[in-house]
């Protein structure tokens, strides 16, 4: 199967769209198929066995680190020449009509799948207005979609309270080699806590932005003086992070990477999580693979993940007082919270890439052949998909 992939985000920038996409990319070569992906220019220009096209674009000033592409590129040269059986855009904005123009124009079935909430992020940025607003055209665009995916049970009942239609759960996995509790050491555990490795350690793994709510981490620490905080990852939101938490116990790594990042996590106790507005949340499951009890949010993602009570708590989602009460209550009985960290940990082990992936090329190869039957086109020279046979199917699984 040949698959063309457009996407406004991707290497070097590094959050939970280009983590999912890398896991893909690797899987359909590791499968046999062949890709080709379309994004903005300052991404990398190969990825594995994935060329990337790379298209001129701007900043989009009301969300950093977002680029977005015009919508006035013609690439129906580009994808005729690699002639796909199907087109998947992931997370469309704008770079997504210019996919969504050429694939109709030759015919070909169209995937999108929905991973970041930006409808809910405008009340962070001060512009909720135009939420409505923002509502009103995600809907326009994916509802002229052959396929909607969106990574938990939560985002697409939400999606369908908004009036998407044809969705599907496409939920994510984890590396439960790379993230695991084994990988827990003196010399992390020592940097994190700044020399006190005996201290209680909290830890968040993250982008920081302001509609992740990191802030909200400085009332833990006023409720448990001797605990330490650890804060990985980096964003627009990092300097006034560092003034906010100066002389907090609080230390700041940096976006990690490989073993750097496995350790990190290995070396936490509690993973606290305060956004309230992630339509997956890998770092949770990274963290659960890890070996952490976590405590996040009654909203998004982690719902999905979180079993409230068994594997960490979750907080209501606007009540940063209950978030703080929820990590009290791990504090005081250890026992349990290294039980729910075995939980976790348990749990993570049943969310294996493989399946997950496996399951996204057969709803592409079901489409492909759906189309087929429907519109017979120009590129119905190409062989039919082969099927991947009877498996454990990792789409509208019971949440």
């Amino acid at each position: 199967m040949r698959v063309a992939i457009f996407s406004e985000t991707f290497l070097p920038k590094w959050d939970g769209v280009a983590n999912t996409l890398c896991y893909l990319l690797d899987h359909l070569a590791d499968r046999g198929h062949s890709s080709l992906m379309f994004a903005p220019r300052g991404v990398i220009a190969h990825y594995a066995s994935t060329p990337i096209v790379r298209l001129s674009g701007f900043d989009f000033p009301l969300y950093p680190g977002l680029r977005l592409v015009p919508p006035v590129f013609d690439v129906r040269r580009q994808l005729a020449d690699f002639r796909p059986d199907v087109v998947h855009l992931v997370n469309p904005v704008s770079l997504g009509l210019v996919g969504l123009r050429a694939a109709r124009s030759l015919g070909l079935p169209v995937v999108m799948s929905y991973h970041t909430d930006l409808p809910g992020y405008t009340a962070h940025y001060g512009v909720g207005l135009l939420r409505d607003v923002a509502w009103a055209y995600f809907r326009w665009l994916h509802n002229q979609a052959d396929l909607n995916l969106c990574p938990s049970h939560f985002t697409r009942r939400e999606l369908e309270a908004q009036g998407f239609e044809r969705i599907k759960v496409w939920t994510h996995g984890v590396d439960t080699v790379r993230f695991h509790p084994r990988h827990r050491c003196a010399e992390w555990r020592n940097r994190l806590t700044d020399g006190h490795p005996e201290a209680l350690l909290l830890l968040y793994v993250g982008r920081l932005a302001v509609e992740k709510r990191v802030d909200w981490l400085g009332a833990v620490l006023e409720a448990l003086p001797e605990a330490r905080l650890a804060i990985v990852g980096n964003g627009p939101q990092r300097q006034a992070l560092e003034r906010s938490f100066l002389d907090a116990p609080v230390v700041f790594t940096g976006y990690l990477r490989g073993d750097d990042l496995s350790r990190a996590y290995a070396a936490g106790d509690i993973f606290v999580f305060p956004s309230a507005n992630e339509t997956f949340g890998n770092v949770v499951l990274e963290a659960m693979a890890s070996g952490l009890a976590v405590v996040a949010p009654r909203s998004g993602g982690p719902v999905d993940l979180v079993r409230d009570g068994e594997t960490g708590y979750l907080f209501e989602s606007d009540d940063q007082g209950d978030m703080v009460k929820r990590v009290l209550e791990c504090v005081q009985d250890t026992e349990r919270m290294r039980w729910m960290g075995r939980m976790a940990r348990a749990f993570a082990e049943t969310q294996r890439w493989d399946v997950i992936l496996d399951g996204v090329i057969e709803e592409y190869s079901s489409l492909v052949a759906r189309h087929r039957m429907v519109q017979r086109g120009p590129w119905s020279f190409a062989p039919p998909p082969v099927g991947l046979g009877p498996r454990q199917r990792s789409f509208d699984r019971p949440g």
